[in-house]
């Protein structure tokens, strides 16, 4: 019969530690996770929310903070005359390097939304950090590639990004696909997003900034994109003077000359306004006869209902920007 040995007193303390450590790990992950699932009074953070236009019942559910930089990928690519396949591609890699978060962390020097590296030319570390710019210089690099929309999509974005996990890219398709549709406007009235009630007041000098930034300067092609309530309108600056005000009203003035007679076009910016609301603090906006709020559903968009013709011109030639006050 063996002897039984008794484990040093020092240890059992060591391992009690641990074991409390581990604990109190434990909880602060779940304090935080549900620090980030509830804000305000308890309440859910807001989400977006794509659903596809197949009728196939397929959709994503993500954060606001992704859909603002999901918002500028797609523009940043259409602006440059990529197709929608170049804009699944860029999503789809942006979802595998940084969750669409643009962090200023990552494996060596990566950084930002696609986790590029100073060191090996991407740009400097200011730079890359702005998601626009990020954006850009994937394109720029994606579009070198022969016959890039015809390579099954972890192959393309292996090309641009010579990652460590090759085939990490694939599981994201079919998210990054629906947002891709959404975000260049072909499936319309896609893309919806909540917003927390007083929150902040927006400014349309913010968001026509926002606007040129992620799609460059032709999206308002006219000076001034708001009105100064002095009878200009939309034909002088395409803006509005209805009620929310000239300083928290814009409109974007959408050509029959751009993608599907305009129609597509429209549906790009009245959605990437929906995901930018979060941080443009849009409460409404509005085109083809239909109308985001973001109010405590902010999920579907609906018909809108007759009003004043100053206080919404929304038919398909402008999408209504309105922020809150």
């Amino acid at each position: 019969m063996g002897r039984v040995s008794k484990q040093p007193s020092s240890s059992i303390g060591r391992g009690r530690l641990l074991r409390i450590g581990a604990a109190v790990a434990v909880l602060l992950a779940l304090a935080g996770y549900l620090a980030a699932q509830y804000a305000g009074g308890g309440k859910p953070a807001p989400r977006c929310v794509v659903v596809s236009a197949a009728g196939d019942g397929a959709t994503y559910e993500f954060g606001v903070d992704q859909a603002v930089n999901a918002a500028t990928i797609s523009a940043v690519g259409t602006s440059r005359g990529m197709p929608e396949r170049a804009v699944t591609i860029a999503l789809a890699t942006a979802l595998q390097e940084s969750g669409l978060r643009n962090i200023d962390f990552g494996d060596r020097d990566s950084l930002g939304l696609f986790q590029q590296r100073p060191s090996q030319g991407w740009g400097t570390r200011k730079q890359i950090m702005d998601p626009a710019y990020s954006a850009g210089e994937f394109y720029k690099h994606l579009a070198k590639i022969p016959g890039y929309t015809q390579l099954p999509l972890t192959d393309a974005a292996q090309r641009v990004q010579r990652s460590g996990f090759p085939q990490a890219y694939a599981k994201h398709e079919p998210d990054a696909t629906l947002l891709a549709a959404a975000l260049t406007g072909r499936a319309a009235a896609s893309l919806t997003c909540g917003v927390n009630a007083g929150s902040g007041s927006g400014d349309a000098e913010r968001v026509r900034a926002a606007l040129v930034r992620d799609f460059g300067r032709d999206v308002l092609p006219r000076t001034g994109a708001v009105d100064d309530g002095k009878g200009g309108g939309a034909g002088a600056a395409g803006g509005d003077a209805g009620p929310a005000g000239p300083s928290h009203t814009v409109a974007v003035p959408v050509s029959a000359a751009d993608r599907d007679g305009g129609v597509r076009r429209g549906w790009e910016v009245a959605q990437w306004a929906v995901a930018q609301s979060s941080v443009l603090h849009v409460e409404r906006v509005a085109y083809a006869g239909r109308e985001w709020t973001g109010d405590d559903s902010g999920q579907k968009w609906r018909k809108v209902k007759a009003r004043a013709e100053a206080d919404a011109r929304d038919g398909t030639d402008e999408v209504l920007i309105v922020m809150a006050r």
